[in-house]
């Protein structure tokens, strides 16, 4: 759907009405000057894009001067962002980073209290960015040699982010949108006229008649409990018969992906600029799935579907044959500038408390290390494998949030059980109210939860873990407290 210069300003003019412009001075200049140092400009040059002058730009940037209505609408033209990502407040995610970096040991005399970090992360975000960058790869070095050795394919990388990380960011510095990949996955599904009736046949026969590829279905004795494998000899494209209908589409998509964007991903990634093997293949796998979930569920009638249906997620999945996982994935991309869906955040977790996937750093912050919180319910999903699991909840810093959750099964190797995990999807809890899921919630008063024990300010809570690494344990052996770790006094 195409919209107008008129249209597009009119957006803007009502996102900006609803930051309250008029009692709310905006000073981004941290951000705009990311912004311009990212794409190689001058301030000269700058100045220039968005007509005004070098000096007032000047003076922008080191935040002397707020940001005015007009120079918003400019800015977010110029730069092709979101208008809304200049008027937010500092990046939680790195502002949590901090806070972790902080309160570790080696820094954790320093006394850096959440001011400071927030001032740090709004004034000069760079250098935020590479202290925790230098504390994450610090933790990883400090592990056991053995899990070390495993994380980081045998060691060889010591000191650095594991590439699992290392993708992590990477996807949340693009909040999990990739325009060109939509543009190009909806400009392949209307040349093979794809419906969800139809995808299935119309995939394999793109398959078989632009590649020479065919598709066959094999048993676990065969494909080694591999749930897809492209046999390139053959020409043939293998897939487990212990896939469900909605994923044979998905594996499909993501091989055509492949063989036919190559080029597109190839770009992708090299401006990632991630610069080890590893991680430009982890990266690459990750948007190939991208363009598939794009093409399976395009965006478009995805959006208006969702906000049609205030976001039923079990709507989404009849509509458009996906399972909910790859429903609540999509959710964490609807950030196209003129047509926005709620922000999302995703967490996959499996029983042990591992997260092996998580969207959303800018909505819902996430700890880097160490389990979630037990009383954020999304291990209650494993005991009701067919239930919703919805919770309101709120972090410590105030912050309320809606959390959507369900147990989800995937076929194992041969002879092994399926493998489970528990999928979250959520968003902040004022805009809630969009959804389903917020109406018998409303009342109900948030559970107070905190992203991981160690960085938990909460020190009365008895499900603690672990001790905070933010305040001194209060060992009294007259007083038993409620967990223990858990203080119902104060030093």
């Amino acid at each position: 759907m195409m919209y107008s210069i008129v249209t597009c300003h009119f957006v803007f003019l009502c996102i900006i009405d609803n930051m309250d412009l008029q009692n709310e001075k905006i000073f981004a200049g941290a951000r705009l000057r990311r912004l311009r140092r990212e794409r190689s400009l001058t301030q000269a040059d700058a100045a220039d894009m968005l007509g005004l002058s070098p000096s007032y730009l000047n003076l922008l940037e080191r935040n002397q001067r707020p940001l005015t209505a007009r120079v918003l609408l400019a800015v977010a033209a110029a730069f092709d962002i979101d208008v809304r990502s200049l008027a937010e407040g500092s990046d939680r995610q790195l502002v949590t980073d901090l806070e972790a970096a902080a309160a570790d040991p080696a820094l954790a005399v320093l006394g850096l209290d959440r001011t400071e970090l927030t001032e740090l992360a709004e004034s000069q975000p760079r250098a935020a960015e590479a202290l925790t960058l230098l504390h994450q790869a610090y933790r990883n070095a400090a592990d056991s040699s053995a899990d070390l050795a495993a994380q980081l394919e045998g060691g060889d990388r010591a000191g650095q982010l594991s590439p699992t990380e290392a993708v992590r960011n990477a996807i949340d510095k693009r909040h999990n949108y990739f325009p060109k990949l939509e543009a190009a996955a909806e400009a392949f599904g209307s040349e093979l006229k794809l419906t969800p009736d139809n995808r299935s046949t119309a995939l394999e026969e793109r398959l078989k008649d632009a590649h020479g590829i065919i598709v066959r279905t094999f048993e676990d004795d065969v494909m080694g409990g591999a749930r897809q494998r492209m046999d390139f000899h053959t020409r043939r494209l293998m897939l487990s018969d212990r896939l469900s209908a909605n994923a044979r589409p998905m594996q499909m998509a993501t091989t055509l992906a492949l063989l036919e964007f190559g080029d597109l991903l190839d770009a992708e990634v090299a401006a990632a600029r991630l610069g080890a093997k590893t991680e430009d293949a982890l990266y690459r796998s990750g948007l190939a799935r991208y363009f598939a979930g794009a093409l399976l569920a395009p965006y478009e009638a995805f959006l208006t579907l969702a906000e049609k249906s205030r976001y039923d997620i079990d709507r989404l999945q009849r509509r458009f044959g996906l399972g909910f996982e790859a429903v609540c994935h999509r959710l964490t991309t609807l950030h196209r500038r003129e047509a926005s869906g709620i922000p999302f955040f995703m967490v996959r977790m499996d029983p042990a408390g591992n997260v092996s996937k998580r969207f959303g750093g800018a909505v819902l912050p996430f700890a880097r290390s160490g389990g979630s919180c037990p009383k954020w319910t999304l291990s209650d999903a494993f005991r009701a494998p067919e239930r919703l699991i919805t919770q309101r909840f709120a972090l410590p810093d105030g912050s309320e949030y809606l959390s959507i959750a369900r147990a989800v099964f995937r076929p194992g190797a041969a002879h092994e059980p399926p493998v489970r995990h528990v999928v979250a999807v959520g968003c902040e809890w004022p805009r809630a109210s969009e959804t389903v899921y917020a109406d018998a919630l409303s009342h109900v008063p948030p559970t107070p939860v905190g992203l991981t024990c160690r960085l938990c300010e909460r020190e009365a809570c008895a499900h603690r873990a672990f001790p905070s690494m933010q305040k001194e344990m209060n060992i009294n052996p007259w007083r038993q407290a409620a967990g223990p770790y858990a203080s119902d006094e104060h030093i």
